[in-house]
Formats: structure tokens, sequence, C-alpha cells
């Protein structure tokens, strides 16, 4: 809307002789209560006109009225000049912008960013709080995209600890050569299952240890399967050669299985980091500090970093003995991240638990004057729960992705086949429906929410065909291309429209502001944006279906002008969904 901001700022300069910036125009959509589709706030103009706000609104109103044939109206409600704008401006929008197959995409903007997400422990499998991590990580890649970035998607992988060789041990202990092959489990699931057994081993111990009349945290440190985790730990820092076979081949069954849940999730990499590779590079890194003084060595020879002076405390950043802490690890990625890739943005997807730890890691990266400090950003994400009861969990801790994944498809089944959506459906098609439907159900309820929130996902709701949902808008999707294919519809030129009814110019309106949506969305790092655009847009798409007959429209003029509207909005529908990772389907 260059246009009125142009015309507005003419006005002001003709009927008040005062020189206004455009970024004073202040634009909004008119609230829908109200005549019109843009609205300007008067107020900061009466001190031009010297005159009350809703004067100055019906003057500068007039005159774009008169100046700009674009402006088919105006009404003045207090301090804001609501615009009609003409049927005409919004028609050649529609085929002028809307239909051409570049609509909404953007150029290259000239900066790379790397969105960091998932970041799985090779112990266990992928829980719900991997799903929201991988969705949100996902998404964002791909709206950054829309809008122009280049960019790299990663995955730190953390591949070494006493974590993994907890799990290694009790495979050991407990196993008796089972792999994924012989026990039918996937590689993750059955690594899971013996960091499970760990545990169990060692409470068991703690609890014999305590009835001997050793205190519990004398039991913790004294329990023999520790210990063994602990010289397990210190045999693979030290290249045991039996250790790192064992570590590799159980890391190998981890690796298959969560190939499996990202293919089903839907979501992909271009870049594995392992902090196998990754754990030592800081070392260097707090050497360099030491000479900057960024640092100081306390008595016992440990490394610190006073913050206080920054509101935050004083952090360890080098253990005494010379062992590295999580901080000198990611210092250490974050400089092998940028000398690999020199991007100009870093996003990191970590739940807020760990809000802290980014601002110090942000903060030491700054004082040390890094290349790329300035573009870090931790995209902070709040806890997933479920309603009590919803779901049984495999390790009766945590929900399990694959079990989530299974369950939402399961779901809806049961709601397609009753509301009889799969009519003439090859059983393989109707898998494939099952499959789109319970992803996109899951994944829309988890992305529509503003990713600091926490939130309660409930499966059933998920899968809801009329609600604020993802296959709600699948399922609008699927009825424009129904009636797309009945009418046998190709895209042709220009339709010799001169007026729209309301629903048809709201419609319109909303295709347009698509762009403007991917760009906010990737400023604020948010794909509930774009969730809840693509709810609206087929909220609106729906009331123009009702309200308009398209196929028995009343002459061929208004069936072709409503097709094309129809195609344009099954375009934007379906791309916006992809921006969350969403499929859609062609029938339902």
């Amino acid at each position: 809307m260059d246009f009125i901001i142009e015309a507005a700022v003419k006005a002001i300069k003709q009927l008040y002789q005062t020189d206004v910036a455009p970024a004073a125009i202040s634009l909004q959509e008119t609230r829908k209560e109200f005549e019109g589709q843009i609205t300007i706030v008067t107020f900061p103009f009466t001190k031009f006109s010297r005159k009350g706000p809703e004067q100055t609104g019906a003057e500068i109103g007039e005159y774009l009225k008169n100046e700009v044939k674009e402006i088919a109206a105006f009404n003045v409600i207090k301090g804001f000049l609501n615009i009609s704008i003409s049927d005409g401006y919004w028609i050649g929008q529609l085929y002028n912008q809307i239909l051409p197959d570049d609509f909404a995409v953007a150029k290259p903007n000239g900066q790379k960013v790397m969105v960091e997400y998932s970041s799985p422990n090779t112990n266990k499998p992928l829980h719900l709080g991997h799903i929201r991590n991988n969705l949100l990580g996902y998404s964002i890649a791909q709206i950054l995209g829309a809008a122009g970035y280049e960019v790299v998607k990663a995955n730190l992988v953390n591949d070494r600890g006493i974590h993994i060789c907890k799990s290694m041990l009790a495979w050991q202990m407990f196993g008796n050569g089972e792999t994924p092959e012989s026990s039918g489990l996937k590689g993750d699931h059955l690594v899971g299952k013996y960091y499970v057994l760990f545990d169990k081993a060692y409470k068991t111990q703690i609890e014999e240890l305590k009835a001997e009349g050793q205190s519990e945290d004398e039991a913790k440190k004294n329990a023999p399967v520790i210990k063994e985790a602990q010289q397990m730990l210190q045999k693979w820092e030290a290249g045991d050669a039996e250790v790192i076979d064992l570590w590799k081949t159980m890391n190998g069954w981890v690796y298959a299985g969560f190939a499996e849940t990202y293919k089903q999730l839907g979501v992909d990499f271009d870049k594995y980091y392992y902090e196998s590779n990754t754990y030592l590079l800081g070392k260097d890194i707090i050497e360099e500090g030491l000479e900057k003084g960024v640092f100081f060595r306390k008595p016992d020879g440990s490394v610190w970093i006073d913050l206080t002076h920054d509101g935050l405390d004083e952090k360890l950043v080098l253990r005494s003995d010379g062992t590295s802490v999580y901080i000198t690890q990611d210092l250490g990625t974050a400089q092998l991240k940028y000398n690999n890739f020199h991007m100009d943005k870093s996003i990191y997807v970590v739940g807020n638990e760990q809000d802290y730890h980014f601002k110090v890691l942000f903060l030491i990266l700054r004082k040390l004057g890094k290349a790329g400090a300035d573009g870090l950003f931790h995209l902070s994400y709040g806890m997933v729960d479920l309603p009590s009861g919803k779901m049984k969990s495999r390790e009766g801790t945590v929900v399990d992705a694959d079990d989530l994944m299974a369950e939402m498809e399961a779901t809806a089944k049961e709601q397609t086949e009753a509301m009889g959506k799969v009519d003439g459906f090859s059983e393989e098609d109707k898998l494939q429906l099952y499959h789109t439907i319970g992803m996109g159900a899951l994944k829309y309820f988890l992305l529509k929410v503003d990713p600091k929130k926490r939130l309660l996902f409930d499966p059933n709701e998920s899968v809801d065909f009329q609600g604020h949902t993802g296959p709600f808008i699948q399922y609008t999707h699927a009825r424009i291309k129904s009636v797309l294919s009945k009418a046998n519809y190709q895209v042709n030129s220009a339709i010799e429209t001169t007026e729209l009814a309301d629903v048809e110019r709201d419609l319109i309106v909303l295709l347009t502001q698509f762009p403007d949506v991917i760009n906010t969305a990737a400023n604020d790092y948010s794909p509930a944006v774009i969730a809840n655009y693509v709810y609206e847009l087929a909220k609106v798409y729906n009331k123009f279906y009702h309200e308009k007959s398209i196929l028995q429209a009343e002459d061929e003029i208004s069936k072709q002008f409503r097709l094309q509207l129809s195609a344009s909005s099954a375009k934007v529908i379906s791309k916006s969904m992809n921006l969350l990772g969403i499929n859609v389907p062609e029938r339902m």
C-alpha cells in the first residue's frame, strides 16, 4: 500500500504545508465492524492541522478520494480514517500479483542463516518435546527460505558423555548380544531400553547401600554401576578400542532409528555436528579469552568469566583439571559452525529451560569479538503437556515420538472414517490420507501457538475437522481442488469482472497479505503467524464457498472469476501449510 502512504504524505503537505516522512504514516487493517480495508491513524497530524482528529481525517480522506483513483470512499471514526479501495484495484491484484506463479516468492536477500534444531541424545528415542523442537526448527527454516534467506538446517547430536555410557554398560550387563534385528525393536528404542535398565539397576544398588548405612549422596557415588559407567567414559575419552567399537555400534542403531522418526515427521537436515567431534574445540577459545582478559583463572586453576556487570553472575568455562563444561564445548561449536558457513544469523531452537545458558553463551561470544556473534538468536520454546491418561509412555516418564505419531494416525483414521471421507479410496490411498491428516493435525496444533508459550496437546481435539485445526484447513484445500476438478479448470486470462461481492473482496484482500505475513513470521521467528493466517484464509474461503455459487454461477464470467479466486486460495493455502511442514491432500 505504498501508493496510499505517498498520497497521504502529499495530502499533509498540500493541506497543512508540512513535510512528513513516509514512516510517520501508520497504516492498519480496518477493523471488521467498519467499512473499508485500510485505516490511517490521524491523531499525529492534529499538531499540523490544528484541528480535531475527526476533521483532520475528513480533510485528508477527501483529498485522497479526489486525487487517488484507487480510493473509492472513506469514513472517519474518531481518530481513524478508514479507506475503501476500489474493486478495480483488488481485481488487478488478483490477476497481476496473486495468480502468477511467482506470487510470494521472495528474491534472495543475500543473507545466510543457520537453524539448529532437534539436538537429540543418543541414549534414548525422540519424545514429545523433541517433536515440538523439530517442527519449530523445520518450519522456521522453511519460512526464512521463503523470505529470501539462504538456509542451512543443522543438527548437533549429543553422542558422548556419561548418559551414553549408561546405555552401553547396561547392554553389556543385560543384553546377551541383543540387536535391533534380533529384538524387532527400532535401534533408538532398543538403546533406550538399556538406559532404563541401567537406571533401575542403579536405583536398586543405591537402596542396598543405604540399607547398609550409607547416606543417599554416598550411595549415589558408590553404587558399582555408576562407577563402572564413569570408568567406561574415561576409557572412551582415552580411545579404548573395545569401548569405541561398542559406542559406534550402538550409536549406529540409534541413528537408524532416528532416521525413521525424522522421515515420519517430515523433517530433514543439511548438516550434522556431533559432540564427540566438537567437545574439545572450545579449549583454544578459552586460551584466547585469557589472553584478551575476558576470562580469569582462579587459584585452583579453573577458568571463569565475571558477568556480574551484565546482570548475570560468574560462570565457570573450564574446570580446574582442564576438562571442558558445556559452555566450553558450545563456544567451540559456535566457532566451527561460523567457520564452515559464515552465516549472518544463527538460530538455536532449544527449550526455555536453557534460557540462561544461551544468554551467557551469546554474551561471551560478543565479548570475545567473534564474527557472527551479533546474529545469534535463541528460539526459546515452552513445554508440551498431554491431558493425563491420554497416552501411555513406553518408559513411563515421557511420551515417545513414534508412539504419539502412531496414535495421531489412528485418531485420524477413526475420525475420517466416521465422517465418510474415504469413500472410493484404495487401501494405499487411505493409509497415506491417515498419515497426512494425522501429521497435519499434530504439526498444526503445536505450531499455531506462539513458541514461547507452554501448551496442552490433545490428540483428539487436534483432529477436529470443524475446529481451529490442521484437518479443517486440509479439508478446505481438498474442497477447492474438488471444485476445480469438477469444472475442469484451466488457468486462463483475466475475466472482465468489474464489481466484487463483499466476501470476494475480503478473500482477495486476505490473499494479498500473504507476502507480508511471510516476512512477519520470518522476522518474529514464529510459525504461529503463518498458522493463524492460513486458518483465517480457510474460514473466509468457506464463507465465500457457501455464499457464492461457483459451478452454478449466474453467468460464465462469474463462474470463471470464482474459479480463479478458488485456485488462488488453494495455492496460498498449500504454500502456507508447506511453510509449516504440512502436506495438503488433493481429495478427502
